[in-house]
């Protein structure tokens, strides 16, 4: 048998070597994984605060209340969309991300509920140079979306506390726990039932400062005393 000449083999490696070239390109183009699609925790409603009522003015003696930003337990502080199908063990999705993390999407609303509450004469978020009267103190201890059961479930866990600025005292605190179906087993259902909890439990919140705050009262400016 005749082996082929040096150019005939040299043409037929090069067709050999595109052919190659060219599988691995499809390959690549077939594996390519689709962006992630982004997703919010919003204050979208109808009309009224997350409490269902209309804003309403404070009185002049109300308080000043500062919200600090919320911190959040570990796990649950990255804008990774988390869901569970087994109990201690926390998984993300791959295709769907918060466009921020929860904590700092969380941060305005609380604001914004408070604000509308009618309880306090202004609402701000910290770091502010005011010298608010009380003081706002959060924690988000979960906030996933449960496959255990069927149709999953979201859940929303905040703990928070109220704090006399001036005093450094704990008036009050409490840990709000709201827990709501999804209407599809994916990243959007679980987003919108995510929603639906965050303004359930900011209504609660709203509802929970109001009475911890009722019978606050600033305390008393100190007198000098006068020298003889």
């Amino acid at each position: 048998m005749t082996s082929p000449s040096p150019a005939v083999f040299a043409r037929l490696c090069a067709f050999g070597l595109s052919l190659t070239l060219l599988g691995g390109c499809s390959a690549l183009r077939s594996t390519t994984a689709a962006p992630p699609a982004f997703y919010a925790l919003d204050s979208a409603r109808i009309e009224g605060d997350a409490t269902g009522r209309l804003p309403t003015t404070a009185p002049p003696t109300a308080p000043t209340l500062i919200v600090s930003p919320p911190h959040a337990a570990a796990g649950f502080d990255s804008a990774r969309i988390i869901y569970v199908r087994a109990a201690h063990k926390l998984d993300y999705f791959a295709h769907g991300e918060w466009v921020d993390t929860p904590a700092r999407m969380l941060a305005p609303l609380i604001v914004d509920a408070l604000g509308n509450s009618g309880t306090f004469r202004s609402v701000i978020l910290a770091p502010t140079a005011v010298a608010g009267d009380l003081r706002l103190d959060s924690e988000i201890l979960r906030l996933q979306q449960d496959f255990a059961s069927q149709p999953s479930r979201v859940r929303f866990t905040l703990r928070a506390y109220v704090v006399d600025n001036t005093t450094r005292r704990v008036l009050a605190w409490r840990v709000f726990d709201e827990s709501v179906t999804a209407a599809s087993d994916d990243p959007y259902g679980g987003v919108v039932a995510a929603n639906r909890a965050v303004q359930s439990v900011l209504g609660q919140l709203a509802g929970f400062c109001a009475t911890a705050t009722a019978h606050w009262q600033p305390a008393a400016a100190t007198v000098p005393q006068r020298l003889p």
